[in-house]
């Protein structure tokens, strides 16, 4: 059976073969405890170090100390949310977000509200998906203590002003927070730059393993710990660490900073080819999100007349998405997609199809076929004629 093209590369991306290869020897024969004094224990240890400083590059950390190895980016968003914000509730109990969060970074919010007392502000977005710095100062009170705003979105692909938001956090004294997961592989997070406080990253975004985040923690800003029980990762996350899973993260970064893997132009050459042979061929599509300002390989599409989740089912040789991976089965239409303007009936006319690095030209090719071939044949006569 022919494998189906690869076009769902924001929800996870294939394991490199490179990344495997470091990873095996900690599947194996390094099984040692990185917290066990003997060889193999120091040995482990070292990986984790070594580990650590890769990612401290890949965000652009000044100290591999800022790294604290999680799970994935959905429990670094949990602990950098919940920690910085118990941290602070002596001096205050609001926290601010936008409307087009991922899901994880949304139910860390609510967490506080439901079971802490805190009161949270969702800003919203324009037709692009971006939220306006002026929106969130405007957002901020006396009792602010924390400003969550994702990099780039994982369903538009939309890249926030970060900057310009730190600029307002900063002399307050407010934590800001990102959820860099989508926008850490391509080479586009650098922590210093974008003068955020908390950054969360997730490895199978970037071709690394699955079950493997961190979240950076810079240096001088406080948080409290959420997962007790041991000193590991500095007593901010208690537990073994997953030995094999750190060095394929490690691995994974170091061909981001080492440019071992393809650049991110041509991924975004591919894309625009996609895009340009779908919004020929197909009557009324339109793309979401910012035309420039967002990440080389995302495209999200509105195909008028269609439900995209029939249109994948009648696309077996695809593998694709309506939207995030988190928001499959709901049955609710995106909340991405409602918050910049789109009606239930185009959110759910909506395809995400995004590109990386083992995508080929002629993958893009026979996509574009098979897409709009499908959605000639779901159409009625009339508007395929339009």
């Amino acid at each position: 059976m022919t494998e189906p093209i690869y076009l769902d590369h924001q929800a996870t991306t294939p394991l490199d073969e490179r990344v495997l290869e470091q990873m095996l020897p900690y599947l194996t024969h390094e099984y040692g405890n990185p917290s066990s004094s003997h060889a193999r224990g120091r040995a482990a240890s070292q990986a984790i170090r070594d580990a650590r400083r890769r990612v401290a590059d890949l965000v652009g950390a000044k100290s591999d100390v800022e790294i604290v190895f999680t799970s994935g980016a959905t429990e670094a968003n949990h602990l950098a949310i919940m920690g910085a914000a118990l941290e602070a509730r002596p001096h205050g109990g609001h926290v601010v977000t936008t409307a087009i969060e991922h899901k994880a970074v949304l139910a860390a919010c609510q967490r506080l509200v439901d079971h802490h007392g805190y009161t949270m502000t969702r800003v919203g977005v324009d037709e692009h998906g971006r939220a306006h710095p002026a929106d969130i100062a405007a957002a901020l009170t006396p009792r602010t203590v924390v400003v969550s705003v994702m990099h780039a979105n994982n369903e538009i692909g939309t890249l926030q002003r970060l900057a310009a938001i730190a600029e307002i956090t900063r002399p307050r004294g407010i934590v800001l927070h990102t959820d860099a997961a989508q926008s850490a592989g391509w080479g586009l997070l650098d922590v210093s730059e974008l003068g955020v406080d908390l950054a969360s990253v997730s490895a199978h975004k970037l071709h690394g393993p699955m079950g493997i985040g961190a979240l950076y923690l810079r240096g001088g800003t406080r948080i409290v710990a959420q997962q007790t029980g041991g000193g590991q990762e500095r007593g901010l996350r208690a537990g073994t660490p997953n030995v094999p899973a750190i060095v394929g993260f490690g691995a994974a970064a170091h061909l981001v900073t080492s440019d071992a893997v393809p650049s991110p132009t041509r991924v975004r050459a591919l894309r625009d080819r996609l895009q340009d042979l779908l919004l020929d061929s197909v009557p009324g599509a339109t793309v979401n999100g910012h035309r420039h300002r967002r990440l080389p390989g995302n495209l999200s599409l509105t195909l008028p007349g269609i439900e995209a989740a029939d249109l994948l089912d009648r696309l077996p040789g695809i593998a694709a998405s309506t939207g995030s991976a988190c928001n499959t089965g709901s049955g609710e239409p995106s909340h991405v997609l409602t918050a910049i303007g789109l009606t239930r009936a185009q959110a759910r006319a909506t395809l995400r199809l995004s590109i990386g690095h083992t995508t080929t030209e002629t993958d893009i090719e026979q996509a574009a076929k098979l897409i709009t071939d499908a959605v000639g044949a779901m159409l009625p006569a009339s508007a395929r004629a339009a």
